[in-house]
């Protein structure tokens, strides 16, 4: 499992790095007022890819079942958080009205990253 971790750690940490790099030249001239939003994506999901590093190196060493979870809540906070601050961007940048309800899904993220934080305490705790 460790292994699965920090590969997918590592792999939407880079991509966090071509995203904010698309964000700092190709989005600023493209709809500059996106760009805030973008970021918090970009960022979030490099802090998020750091934490799966994290679990993945804490969990070799304490193989519990919560920091598993930990993992797994990072992952979908990831995808959830940052996915839909991309695709909010997106629509605004092609000037599509009626964004629906992708704007709520961005908390949702939120609350995954709390909880993966959480079962990540509780599973280092536990041992």
């Amino acid at each position: 499992m460790h292994k699965l971790y920090l590969s997918a750690g590592a792999a939407i940490a880079g991509l966090g790095v071509i995203l904010g790099a698309f964000g700092a030249h190709k989005l600023k001239e493209i709809a500059p007022d996106t760009v805030p939003v973008f970021q918090t994506g970009v960022q979030y999901q490099i802090y998020h890819a750091i934490a799966l590093i994290l679990v993945a190196i804490v969990y070799e060493r304490f193989p519990v079942k919560m920091l598993s979870w930990a993992g797994v809540l990072f992952l979908i906070g990831i995808l959830f958080f940052s996915g839909s601050l991309y695709a909010l961007t997106a629509l605004k940048a092609t000037g599509k009205v009626g964004l629906g309800g992708v704007g709520i899904i961005t908390p949702i993220g939120g609350l995954f990253f709390i909880a993966g934080w959480i079962c990540f305490l509780l599973g280092v705790l536990k041992k």
